[in-house]
């Protein structure tokens, strides 16, 4: 299994399988619009115009499992995102990371790449999974990790 195998809803809901990015790095994060990292979309939006015609993709999934910090709908969420951000990366539909009701994309990710101390659970918006060409996760990055300090691990795999 990698992450080939899973699809995604996009903010505007369509139907996103994630094969269409084969051969691509992926970063994919659980963001929210009204969490102290949010300016971090600004990082990510840089990291990706910096790298996609290099073949990475950033793909965002909105999530209001952490203090209630993404509350909006997915028009709200679109339109913050566009208009505060700039943000050109794909963005899902809203999901949940934890729990019974994860996304299956999510819930593998987690399997993959434990946490500090060997937990799954994604602890807050803005955790990072970096995935390779070939669809496995190479890294998870704690909320603190801001898009640039990723700059060098998104290089290696590119």
């Amino acid at each position: 299994m990698n992450a080939y195998d899973f699809t995604a809803e996009t903010l505007d809901g369509q139907q996103s399988p994630l094969v269409e990015h084969k051969g691509q790095v992926l970063l994919v994060v659980n963001t929210a619009s009204k969490c102290g990292f949010t300016p971090q979309y600004a990082g990510l939006e840089a990291l990706y115009r910096k790298y996609k015609d290099r073949g990475l993709v950033v793909l965002g999934f909105p999530c209001n499992q952490f203090g209630a910090q993404e509350p909006g709908d997915a028009g709200e969420i679109a339109s913050f995102c566009s208009l505060t951000y700039d943000v050109s990366f794909p963005m899902m539909a809203k999901v949940d990371v934890n729990g019974p009701a994860a996304h299956p994309l999510y819930a593998w990710l987690k399997g993959e790449k434990k946490g500090i101390l060997g937990t799954e659970g994604i602890k807050w918006n803005f955790t990072k999974f970096l995935i390779d060409r070939e669809g496995r996760v190479a890294g998870r990055f704690a909320p603190t990790a801001t898009p640039q300090s990723l700059e060098s691990a998104v290089e290696a795999l590119l």
